[in-house]
């Protein structure tokens, strides 16, 4: 498993450096779908096993082809429909359903390279549902999308058992990215849900506005506490009781302090994930600087980790990108010269400590 996430990773990274280069669907199919099938076990040079310009004809029409079939026994089990990587997978949708409906797969892919939707045939048997069961961004994958795509290695694929999951992965997934747009910023009719929870008085409109900001606030320091309490309880396994790690609470939508004194149109939005960044270089440091003199100081362009809340004295910038995560170390005198390392989770980043840990040697000195 540990080899498949490492290819998927160098998989993302290539995408990154090829994308600007690649233009139409061949370079895109070449360059970066076929390796990842590749990376999925499949023997893509076998037609027999992953059948290129696979024949799905549709009602009358004859000879209709879809880009690659993966074969069992001669049978498909998953249709793939190839897009440019500059192209957007929603127009798209309506062409794999007409070949989904013509043969024996029980699952269909849309992806452009970068983009993997995933369909089956949950609502009606052997109709190709509407809406995709998962999808997942190759340059964003998280542990959790890891395993569910490995679930379509040619080692591990189990028709049955990603049948029988598909149901809950499909809702499951739409759950979450319900749950996200709330916490980001929640809308009337989930602000009303929830002050009925909470609040016995008379839900006139003034009421809901006045309860907007303090929903919002709650939800935001749910996601603090929760990261709080699981660096912390890291920390403590280790047996290092000398450092508590505490994100900042969120600011109160209409409040006057803003946090590092920015003003408030300045559209600059400091993030869970990059507080969590601040809190896991702060558990990384603990031992070679006092973790008060470390501050952070966010822009539109990328999140600073600082040492006594001095610009010039950044040591991790931190970039959270469409296409990748990576953290920028002040190792060198240019930007071309510094160490770039890429991460998929902010807790990827304990993985760097022996990088990241001389970052404040010269700054020790005056810490004794």
């Amino acid at each position: 498993m540990e080899k498949f996430v490492e290819q998927l990773k160098h998989l993302a990274t290539r995408i990154d450096a090829l994308k600007d280069s690649i233009s139409t669907e061949e370079a895109t199919k070449t360059a970066i779908v076929m390796p990842f099938f590749q990376i999925l076990g499949y023997d893509i040079f076998n037609p027999l096993e992953f059948s290129p310009e696979f024949t799905a004809d549709v009602g009358i029409k004859k000879g209709e082809k879809v880009d690659y079939a993966i074969l069992n026994n001669g049978l498909p089990v998953i249709l793939i429909e190839c897009k440019s990587i500059s192209e957007k997978l929603t127009k798209h949708d309506s062409q794999l359903f007409r070949y989904f409906g013509t043969t024996s797969a029980k699952f269909g892919i849309l992806t452009n390279g970068i983009e993997y939707k995933l369909f089956t045939d949950l609502e009606e048997p052997n109709k190709m549902d509407a809406a995709p069961f998962f999808t997942f961004n190759i340059s964003e994958l998280r542990d959790n999308h890891i395993q569910e795509v490995a679930k379509f290695r040619k080692e591990s694929f189990d028709l049955e058992n990603i049948s029988s999951t598909a149901s809950d992965l499909k809702y499951l997934n739409a759950l979450k990215e319900y749950l996200s747009i709330q916490f980001d910023a929640p809308d009337e009719e989930f602000v009303k849900f929830l002050v009925n929870q909470i609040y016995g008085g008379l839900k006139t409109k003034n009421t809901l506005e006045k309860f907007h900001p303090i929903i919002s606030k709650g939800l935001k320091q749910i996601i603090n506490e929760k990261v709080n309490d699981k660096l912390n309880a890291a920390l403590k396994s280790t047996g290092d009781n000398k450092v508590r790690v505490t994100l900042p609470d969120p600011i109160d939508e209409g409040s006057s302090t803003i946090l590092d004194s920015k003003p408030e149109d300045d559209g600059i939005v400091t993030t869970p994930e990059e507080l969590e960044t601040y809190s896991i270089v702060k558990v990384i440091l603990r031992a070679n600087i006092a973790p008060e003199r470390l501050y952070y100081r966010d822009n539109k362009s990328y999140f600073n980790i600082i040492v006594d809340n001095n610009i010039r004295k950044w040591i991790i910038r931190v970039y959270f990108e469409k296409n990748r995560n990576y953290i920028m170390l002040n190792d060198a005198s240019t930007d071309k010269e510094r160490t770039t390392l890429d991460f998929i989770q902010p807790i990827d980043i304990m993985n760097y400590a022996e990088k990241i840990l001389p970052l404040v040697e010269n700054y020790q000195e005056i810490n004794s």
